[in-house]
């Protein structure tokens, strides 16, 4: 058995976690100073992480080797499972034109700009989010606001904005997903707490919105609406991820806010010529004026409504048990590691939820989406072949992220770390949300900061005595806040609208909100962590 050591570096805890930190190091400057390509900079921290792990720790090179393959593997599976399977049904619904359908049902909804940034970037942006994630919400949400008229930068700005409250369950919950394994938390406990924390954004981010799309009169005329939508949202987000399922939370809280606005009879009412003249300031696509058949509208709807029905009826406890059948769980081959104690690690054994994962159920729902919408068999797997190909650097991201969190999680580099950063005490609450938005603002995805900060908050807590499941929920929470300022989402947003080379431009205009959105997060921590908000967690 290979024992964890907190502090093999001359016996001293600062020095080991100074040797501890090169990989993230590696990875962070890589991305944030060098501008190198994610996968490539996952690679190389990979690389950094193995050779910290064997020389520093002193962990085995076979044992290393196998701790960064299994990472590796959940890498692939359950995760990019997910995501490969959620973009390959959003595909084929853009091929077979339904997508374009969708579209012109929202345009229809409302002719105020300001409700149709909130049906568009933040409701059906936070569908998008729930199903592919990895940059479609905003680049699709912003290429459908400038068809409606929009001015391109603030088109762009509206949909990083908007995509924040529904990132931490996005992708089918992937970033909570890969927080719960990467932590040995459940699932469940996890999900919970972040559904007590990213709602409270969905109370404000409508309201921003609007201000955005139209200063203090939009605000001013809007808040009702928009209110409604934000309550909506974040009462359905609250409930999905605490009493029904963490996968179906954004699915649910995006139709809940867009029922909410349709029910609102100020959102029906047409915008004063003066405000549109105002806000729409761009081309409005013609396409718009075109009438869709009722049956090609619902047939539209339906990828969504199978996905929501698929995964309603996978949690009953009957089927959920019946599903569960097909887990295989065995010993980690070449895999014996032991924590501090020597006792062993949860690491050793792995899990492979072959059918009960959220990817095979997405993947059941393409299926019949393929059927529902028209799509032969054929092309439906060239669809599929297509999606892969398309998310190949994403894929080697993932991986090589999750290979590095794995093998840093399992050599002790990742304790290390905990016990360390453990001194800052109280302040520790505060700090932790701060993390996870550094970690998403570089890497561009709130799956990858969970993955490389999630142990180490969840030391930390235990070390310091905080709730472990909070300063987890933490790092995902305070991580969707960094998501509209990653350089990623920026390069894709100011592709989607034609304002390629102006991403400092739109940085310097998101970046307030951000900051500002991080700090009320970094409050809401802080008061969960005390009596004044200790009532909030489950």
């Amino acid at each position: 058995m290979f024992v964890q050591q907190l502090e093999p570096v001359a016996d001293s805890l600062g020095l080991s976690a100074l040797v501890a930190t090169l990989p993230l190091l590696t990875v962070l400057v890589l991305l944030g100073a060098v501008r190198m390509k994610a996968h490539r900079a996952g690679l190389i921290g990979l690389a950094v992480a193995v050779l910290v792990a064997w020389l520093a720790y002193g962990m085995p090179l076979g044992q290393t080797a196998s701790s960064a393959a299994q990472g590796a593997l959940f890498g692939v599976f359950p995760i990019l499972w997910i995501v490969v399977n959620a973009l390959w049904v959003y595909r084929m619904t853009v091929r077979t034109r339904h997508f374009d359908i969708l579209r012109r049902s929202f345009g229809r909804l409302s002719d105020d700009p300001r409700i149709q940034a909130l049906v568009v970037a933040f409701c059906f942006g936070a569908l998008l989010e729930a199903l592919a994630g990895f940059g479609a919400p905003v680049a699709i949400s912003a290429v459908m606001l400038v068809a409606l008229g929009f001015d391109p930068v603030r088109a762009a700005v509206v949909s990083l904005v908007a995509n924040t409250a529904p990132v931490a369950f996005g992708a089918m919950a992937t970033p909570v997903v890969t927080l719960a394994q990467v932590t040995d938390l459940p699932l469940d406990a996890v999900a919970s707490v972040v559904g007590r924390q990213t709602p409270l954004l969905a109370l404000v981010v409508p309201l921003l919105l609007v201000a955005l799309v139209d200063g203090r009169r939009g605000l001013r005329e809007t808040w009702v609406p928009a209110l409604a939508c934000g309550l909506a949202f974040a009462t359905a987000q609250f409930a999905a991820s605490n009493y029904v399922s963490a996968q179906l939370a954004d699915i649910g809280a995006a139709l809940a806010g867009a029922g909410a606005l349709l029910a609102v009879p100020h959102a029906r009412r047409p915008a004063a010529e003066p405000v549109r003249a105002a806000v729409l300031t761009g081309a409005r696509s013609e396409d718009l004026d075109h009438d869709d058949p009722r049956p090609e509208v619902i047939r539209a709807y339906a990828p969504y409504a199978l996905i929501v029905a698929i995964f309603s009826v996978a949690q009953i406890p009957a089927v959920k048990d019946f599903l569960a059948r097909a887990t295989r769980t065995f010993d980690w081959p070449f895999l014996n590691v032991g924590d501090p104690s020597g006792k062993p690690v949860g690491g050793n054994v792995f899990s492979l939820p072959l059918v009960s994962t959220g990817g095979t159920l997405v993947l059941l729902a393409g299926v019949a989406t393929a059927a529902v919408i028209g799509v032969h068999a054929r092309v439906a797997v060239r669809e599929w072949a297509a999606t892969v190909h398309e998310l190949r650097h994403a894929i080697l991201t993932v991986t090589s992220v999750l290979a590095l969190a794995y093998v840093m999680n399992l050599s002790g580099q990742a304790a290390t770390i905990g016990h360390y950063v453990a001194a800052a005490g109280a302040g520790l609450a505060f700090l932790s949300p701060v993390l996870g938005w550094f970690g998403v603002a570089v890497s561009g995805s709130d799956t990858s900061s969970n993955a490389l900060f999630g142990a180490l908050q969840v030391t930390a807590a235990q070390q310091s005595g905080l709730s472990p499941e909070l300063l987890a929920a933490a790092n995902s929470s305070g991580g969707v806040l960094g998501k509209m300022i990653s350089p990623q989402n920026l390069t894709i947003a100011c592709a989607a609208v034609g304002l390629a080379g102006k991403e400092g431009d739109l940085l310097r205009k998101v970046l307030p909100w951000s900051l500002g959105l991080l700090l009320v997060m970094c409050l809401i921590v802080v008061g969960q962590s005390t009596a004044v908000l200790g009532w909030m967690l489950p």
